[in-house]
């Protein structure tokens, strides 16, 4: 399996997380309508943030991950997207999450789109999976423009749930 390193978007670069992104990463975990859909709750302070990239191990547990989002035009930090693998699921889930200002301007739908096509064709990943809220509208529009197709309803926290799915091109 080969390792993660930079991908690059027509607009984006895509890299691993690093504590050095922990006050970014933070901000954009404070934003409410960032995290509604998420079930996740803000860091409580950039500690909790550093300390959550520091173990983040993704990368070397399964070669896969959450990847900082920096815009090429700008060189920030925009968000977060990338694949994650749960073992005890036995799949790989893509996710993205970016701050507000860069909302319905297609960086999720590109940088969702790059890392399933580098999974399936650089990790030989078979299927990736994408869950969301049902009310979260945007985020199953991007699902659905990367090619994924609804599969199942299912319990998110207490919330309706829809999960889809994408197969590898045989």
């Amino acid at each position: 399996m080969n390792e993660i390193q930079n991908i690059e978007t027509e607009r984006t670069i895509m890299r691993k997380l690093t504590k050095e992104d922990a006050s970014d990463f933070y901000n954009l975990n404070l934003d409410e309508e960032v995290l509604k859909y998420t079930g996740d709750k803000p860091f409580e302070n950039i500690q909790a943030s550093i300390d959550f990239l520091t173990n983040y191990d993704q990368y070397e547990k399964y070669g896969v991950g959450r990847l900082a989002v920096i815009d090429k035009a700008t060189t920030k930090f925009i968000g977060w997207c990338g694949l994650k693998y749960s073992q005890d699921k036995n799949e790989y889930d893509i996710g993205f999450r970016f701050k507000k200002n860069y909302w319905n301007k297609g960086f999720a739908t590109e940088t969702a789109k790059k890392c399933i096509d580098f999974g399936f064709t650089e990790l030989g990943i078979e299927k990736v999976v994408g869950r969301a809220m049902k009310e979260n509208i945007g985020s199953i529009k991007v699902l659905e423009k990367i090619g994924m197709r609804f599969k199942e309803n299912f319990d998110f926290e207490g919330q309706q749930g829809v999960i889809y799915e994408l197969t590898k091109n045989k």
